[in-house]
């Protein structure tokens, strides 16, 4: 039989990692399954950020999410950037790498945003060709995540979705699918986010993001700064259904709380996957039973 996985194994259930943690992490070790680091923090050639984050990848796996390649960019393709994001990941040997689908610089000037595309062929064919030369030279294929957006663009020709997918198949790289910034675009676009999961190639699926989010009424901003609400719960609930299990990570930025109140959210994550894939077991899950145990 013919394998045609593209992914990589189920990971778990992990955390973005955070300056306020590191120590809490080397001290007492606990059950997360994994941790994704944001790749432009550690692209330096030392210090003490880089000591934790040798220490911490000798005892759990990484991840490394970017948010400065500006894949979908017209400058061309910033080479220094690519070679300390190459240099770092031959120190630490993330299972996956990983960056969004938007552009975020123009002549040379980094606008720190993660902004959206035109969903167009012209798009697709433009990105593709970028995507395989950043696979080329990683020697790996990249994850590309789906931006929460605020604005949509006259010239597009197609639905969001289907270009994600169209743009994965033609650069054959896979997607990182971010269930918080599906609602909150769904939110201030109008669609249907069962409509974006019930459309997205499940093959290329590798990894899921988890957030909270600032909610406005009219509108809704992604700020990683909250708790996952309930209506991301049941999106990543129906995410799970189409997807099945896919390694799920919660990134937090802002308003950050100490790390065992992020363990016990996670947690939840680990318990609704629990329920619809009965023999699931992992370190966080393990962490749950251990802390319903203490409590009896």
């Amino acid at each position: 039989m013919v394998n045609d996985q593209l992914t990589l194994d189920f990971l778990g259930f992990g955390l973005g990692l955070r300056t306020a943690h590191f120590e809490h992490v080397l001290q007492h070790q606990p059950l997360v399954d994994w941790f994704e680091v944001l790749s432009e923090n550690f692209m330096v050639a030392g210090g003490k950020p880089k000591y934790y984050l040798h220490a911490i990848a000798e005892q759990y796996p990484l991840v490394m999410h970017g948010v400065s390649m500006s894949i979908g960019g017209t400058d061309p393709l910033n080479m220094d950037y690519l070679k300390a994001l190459k240099k770092l990941a031959n120190e630490v040997q993330p299972k996956w790498i990983s960056d969004h689908l938007c552009w975020t610089s123009v002549h040379g000037q980094n606008s720190h945003d993660l902004l959206p595309l035109p969903y167009t062929q012209d798009t697709i064919n433009h990105v593709a060709a970028r995507v395989g030369q950043v696979q080329d030279f990683l020697g790996r294929r990249i994850l590309l995540e789906n931006v929460s957006s605020y604005l949509s663009y006259h010239d597009s020709t197609m639905d969001e979705w289907d270009f994600l997918n169209a743009l994965a198949e033609q650069a054959d790289c896979l997607i990182l699918l971010d269930i918080n910034n599906i609602y909150v675009s769904a939110r201030n676009h109008g669609f249907d986010p069962l409509e974006y999961l019930s459309k997205i190639n499940p093959k290329r699926v590798q990894q899921f993001h988890l957030a909270g989010h600032s909610d406005y009424g009219d509108y809704v901003i992604d700020t990683h700064d909250q708790d996952v609400v309930e209506p991301v719960w049941q999106l990543y609930q129906q995410a799970l259904q189409r997807f099945g299990l896919v390694s799920t990570m919660i990134e937090r930025d802002g308003n950050i709380p100490e790390f065992p109140a992020l363990q016990q959210e996670l947690q939840q994550a680990a318990m609704l996957a629990a329920k619809q894939f009965p023999h699931l077991s992992t370190r966080t899950l393990d962490a749950m039973a251990l802390a319903q145990g203490q409590a009896v």
